[in-house]
């Protein structure tokens, strides 16, 4: 199915004649349409219907849909409509994964992190973040970072941590945002400048106050002026980020 019938059918489903729409949805889905699976099995999930989501995910993820695939293993990670099951999760989000899904190559790299429905593998989780993260998804970065930062499945690198703490961290990730700004305070991947770890803490703090603690250890290095001058860059990037996000 190309990707135009795919457009088609989401703005379909996002329609404000949605009750119309719907049932055109169905009656492809009905007639074995992928893509019509795939978001019937949403519309079912955003209306809490978990069984008959799953069961429009599954007809639409053995027919190979990725984002299927991917609905289908959070379906068993999380238990909803299904009991829950981690290995048959790792099974559809290998199965995406492989297609070059980035969503779930991160999930199962996690899967791999924690060893839920796989045996704990470090140098296998880096592998699928790497694939992840170089598709451009900020949490895989973020994560990518930490691993490089402490030497799990890698090679300890701390300016790679940095290189992928930066990616994520410029995408608004707020774990990469804190953690690049850490780096910053102590000089680990990167010298060290008080004024940079005071913009990164303080970006991850307007986003989750549990990191003002850390923010205000860094402001007691900066004086007055130089904080007044970095809290003015911090306006001016949330104000472009918001745009980009639009």
């Amino acid at each position: 199915m190309n990707k135009f019938i795919l457009v088609v059918l989401a703005m379909m489903l996002c329609s404000s004649a949605f009750c119309a729409d719907i049932s055109v949805i169905k009656e492809l889905a009905e007639q074995g349409n992928a893509p019509a699976q795939y978001l019937l099995g949403y519309a079912y999930y955003s209306g809490t219907d978990y069984k008959e989501a799953v069961n429009w995910y599954r007809k639409a993820a053995e027919q190979g849909h990725a984002d299927a695939q991917t609905n289908l293993g959070n379906a068993y990670l999380n238990g909803e409509g299904v009991p829950q099951d981690y290995k048959e999760a790792v099974n559809w989000y290998c199965k995406a994964a492989e297609q070059g899904h980035a969503v779930a190559q991160f999930t199962l790299a996690r899967a791999y992190l924690n060893g839920k429905g796989v045996p704990q593998d470090y140098k296998e989780a880096v592998k699928w973040l790497q694939k992840a993260a170089e598709q451009g998804l900020a949490g895989a970065q973020a994560a990518l970072g930490f691993c490089y930062y402490d030497g799990e499945g890698v090679a300890q690198d701390k300016a790679e941590a940095v290189n992928w703490y930066r990616k994520a961290a410029e995408k608004g990730d707020v774990d990469a945002q804190a953690a690049l700004g850490s780096c910053y305070y102590i000089g680990e991947g990167v010298s060290q400048n008080y004024a940079e770890a005071y913009f990164w803490q303080n970006l991850a703090a307007s986003q989750n106050a549990d990191f003002a603690k850390f923010r205000d250890e860094v402001a007691a290095k900066l004086t007055p002026g130089k904080i007044e001058e970095v809290q003015a860059r911090c306006k001016k990037w949330l104000g472009d980020f918001e745009k980009r996000k639009r």
